[in-house]
């Protein structure tokens, strides 16, 4: 018998996400009756304490006796548990400084940290996450945010909706105006942002029809690596080399950025990766993009016009190409920025849902069958108050070399 608990999110903003709903945990203990289950008390949990119980699970204050202890987002400090095998997202793989600290605290205390990021196919792969809902409530809060921009319609905050198809007909009330929408990326949160696109009726280009498209109508173009990046040799491009050496490419995002009017970001950006557009190039008249949802939010990198990051709370702010500075976003000449970093929890009752399904079938099963996939082994980070082989290279960063 394995004890599990699932611990209540306790970071700030409040995250209202779990990993299990009330009905996926009856499935689960269906499935696999040697898990017993606990849930942390919660009074701002997406599933209400009550719920749970009518499930048929202990609710209480205190999970120390469990042993494998899953949560969402970084669990404070004062409240990490000694010597116990923890899931969450930590927030450490990029060496953040912010949580360097909470690594630290890991190792000192001989916890076990498997983080949600790094479950994965053997080949690399995310198994796990919360992408898609990022996709679908980043393109939404874009074109909530051009309505308001230019005064053509008004949509509710999606945190006020109860659920993903309250979103959507929410769209359907709306007239989406003849722009040029331009996407990036091809993973979980690019087609999250597909679902919306394709909801609403936008029609679909490939690039060259896209590029070269003049008509009164919504239309959208979904790339790749190696439509927005070129060999800087002029040599034909190949994905698999640009993952491995980017600093061969440079960026030819340029013909997108001079006829789009939004820009919807779902890449993966990789460090030493060719920038989107410069400060500089954003100054251009030719520089036609006026609305970006940008979903990636890399601050202070690939795109100029992400200073920083904004917040469920304040989802849109200008920014001036001129002066390169923030305004208003209701400015006439500035670019709609929308860079909230924490999209999946403005839809937190699909996304536990959607991640609890992914967790039941991906990594489950590997705590009964002694992990014959490898799944636990590669997400896990610390074991024995050390950094394991494949996160060794972190350790400058735990020494604050």
């Amino acid at each position: 018998m394995i004890k599990f608990a699932l611990i209540k999110e306790q970071k700030t903003p409040p995250d209202r996400r779990v990993v299990f709903s009330p009905n996926k945990l009856q499935e689960l203990v269906k499935r696999f009756p040697e898990a017993n289950f606990k849930v942390q008390s919660s009074d701002i949990r997406i599933f209400t304490d009550k719920e749970y119980r009518d499930a048929g699970f202990k609710v209480l204050e205190d999970v120390s006796d469990c042993d494998v202890l899953l949560g969402v987002k970084e669990v404070p400090l004062p409240a990490l548990i000694p010597n116990k095998k923890y899931f969450f997202f930590s927030h450490t793989i990029k060496r953040q400084p912010y949580n360097r600290d909470l690594l630290r605290e890991i190792l000192k205390l001989n916890i076990e940290l498997y983080d949600h990021e790094a479950i994965v196919k053997g080949n690399g792969t995310r198994l796990i996450g919360f992408g898609r809902y990022a996709g679908l409530v980043g393109v939404y809060n874009g074109f909530r945010g051009i309505g308001l921009k230019e005064k053509l319609y008004q949509l509710p905050k999606v945190e006020s909706l109860p659920d993903l198809d309250a979103m959507l007909s929410e769209l359907d009330r709306i007239k989406i105006p003849p722009i040029k929408i331009v996407l990036t990326g091809t993973g979980k949160v690019a087609r999250g942002a597909k679902e919306v696109l394709n909801h609403l009726g936008v029609k679909k280009l490939n690039v060259e029809e896209y590029l070269e498209f003049q008509g009164e109508e919504a239309v959208y173009c979904n790339i790749d690596v190696l439509d927005y990046n070129k060999r800087k040799d002029g040599a034909p491009g190949n994905q698999q080399e640009f993952f491995k050496t980017p600093e061969r490419y440079e960026s030819n995002f340029l013909s997108f950025a001079k006829t789009s009017d939004l820009f919807i970001s779902g890449h993966f950006y990789a460090d030493q990766a060719p920038v989107f557009f410069t400060a500089n190039e954003a100054k251009s008249k030719d520089f036609r993009i006026k609305y970006i949802a940008d979903i990636s939010c890399d601050i202070n990198g690939p795109i100029a016009s992400t200073i920083r990051p904004s917040t469920i709370a304040e989802p849109f702010y200008g920014y001036n190409p001129q002066t390169e500075s923030e305004v208003d976003f209701r400015e006439e000449d500035s670019i709609l920025v929308m860079a909230v970093d924490n999209l999946p929890c403005e839809l937190p009752k699909d996304a536990s849902e959607g991640f609890g399904n992914m967790f039941l079938e991906h990594v489950f099963p590997a705590f009964f069958n002694n992990d014959k996939d490898g799944v636990l082994e590669r997400a896990r980070m610390t074991q024995n108050g050390k950094l394991t082989k494949k996160f060794s290279y972190l350790q400058d960063y735990v020494d604050g070399v």
